[in-house]
């Protein structure tokens, strides 16, 4: 099923490639050229997906980003030449769901579109708002998370892969799934903070963070949570 495509991307020749490749995959196509006019018509014609170069004349990319994440939850697919770690996670924690680097080929760029809207379209029919596991509430519509009664703040990468992995407790996780589930984003350079993110959560969750009983290592493998 073909799906309402924004392209704001400054690149003339870049942003008509972006356009034959969605088109042909069946999706009505809007381009525009600057972060103003990809913020009205976001705004105007409620697309089902945002394909956003973060290199964009009068509202930064970035920006855009961060003022549609707060209006809606429309998916959104950074395009940028910025390659490094920094820049990656701050595109993802300003709400990004999927991060592409140029030069990227619009074959690999209508794959990525294709699967989050298959991934925007599941969750949208089936997901349950609230995980319980064990004595551990994920509250997914309200961004909450309580344990044992008591409300645990997180950050939005925090809850991100806690999300990912309270949908199927018991199961292991390696860190790319985890990023694949947690952000739709498969990036190698990326994996290592995961851990990162984990010994947080742990802080955040468990009553002995140095021995979890809730966020377990399988070594070798990856990440699960346990059901208590």
């Amino acid at each position: 099923m073909g799906a309402r495509i924004l392209v704001a991307e400054d690149d003339v020749k870049q942003a008509r490639l972006f356009r034959v490749y969605l088109e042909q995959d069946g999706h009505a196509v809007h381009v525009v050229g600057d972060g103003r006019a990809a913020l009205d018509k976001a705004r105007t014609a409620r697309p089902d997906l945002v394909v956003l170069d973060v290199m964009l004349p009068l509202v930064d990319g970035l920006d855009v980003c961060r003022i549609l994440r707060t209006e809606s939850e429309v998916p959104i697919l950074l395009v940028t030449a910025r390659t490094t770690e920094e820049d990656i996670l701050l595109g993802l924690d300003l709400g990004a769901d999927d991060y592409l680097t140029k030069p990227c080929s619009p074959r690999e760029l209508a794959a990525r579109v294709r699967a989050l809207l298959r991934r925007s379209r599941s969750t949208g029919e089936a997901a349950p708002a609230v995980l319980r596991v064990g004595g551990m509430e994920v509250d997914t519509a309200r961004f909450e998370v309580r344990v044992e009664g008591r409300t645990v703040t997180l950050t939005s990468k925090e809850f991100g892969i806690l999300e990912a992995l309270a949908r199927e407790p018991g199961r292991v996780f390696t860190r790319g799934q985890i990023i694949e589930r947690a952000f739709g984003f498969d990036h190698d350079v990326l994996e290592r903070t995961v851990d990162a993110h984990v010994m947080n959560l742990r802080r955040k969750l468990e009553h002995d963070p140095a021995r979890p009983s809730r966020l377990e290592t399988v070594y070798g493998r990856g990440y699960r949570l346990t059901e208590l």
